[in-house]
């Protein structure tokens, strides 16, 4: 059983920040997000001008390309978020910081432990550790026979490497255009001769 890909607020405000929008559901398809992400995308469009164009592009996406997740409590997030955060979950909603990463993490888990095989994208190193840790749990369960689904971590250079040699980036010149835009909106990511973009064998040839 498969799940939407499950988005953070960093990599979202990157591509649509950028218009690449096209790129980032080309690549991995139909997208969800939870709520809480939602809120922080549009909050820092309007905050800043830098992500001012995505929040045009989200209201676009929204409901048919990007589907946003409640973040009402169930049974399964509240057990979820507990575990993660060792707070319940009402107390969670309260506190901005990083919430929009335990949020997706909570809900691939959720959607994982019922089967299903599920994508997050979160560039935050925090977060990724949060699904590292989870994506072990996962595994761990598999090997004593519980019917368990499983999380793959991906982030906007996993997404990027995808799109290389495509109709979305087709040369490495365009490849280091977008990358250097988006490390504009991000500081995090780490410069470009540090990743396998340029390098990629999905480029057609040397000079593509």
């Amino acid at each position: 059983m498969s799940h939407r890909p499950i988005i953070d607020a960093g990599p979202g405000l990157n591509f649509l920040s950028i218009h690449r929008e096209r790129l980032l559901v080309g690549i991995l398809g139909k997208l969800s997000a939870p709520a809480a992400v939602e809120h922080e995308v549009l909050r820092k469009a309007a905050l800043d001008p830098r992500f001012r164009p995505a929040e045009r592009a989200w209201r676009k996406l929204t409901p048919t390309w990007i589907e946003v997740l409640p973040d009402e409590p169930t049974p399964g997030l509240t057990r979820v978020v507990h575990r993660l955060t060792q707070q319940p979950l009402a107390a969670r909603l309260k506190h901005p910081k990083d919430l929009g990463e335990t949020m997706v993490l909570a809900h691939a888990v959720v959607a994982a432990e019922a089967g299903a095989e599920v994508l997050v994208l979160i560039d935050d190193g925090l977060g990724a550790r949060m699904a590292t840790s989870e994506i072990r749990r996962l595994d761990r369960l598999r090997s004593t026979g519980c019917a368990v689904g499983s999380i793959k971590l991906a982030g906007t250079v996993t997404v990027l490497d995808r799109a290389a040699g495509t109709d979305h980036i087709a040369s490495r010149a365009e490849m280091r255009q977008i990358y250097e835009r988006l490390r504009g909106l991000d500081d995090g990511l780490p410069p470009i001769e540090k990743t396998t973009l340029l390098t990629t064998t999905r480029w057609a040839g040397p000079s593509s």
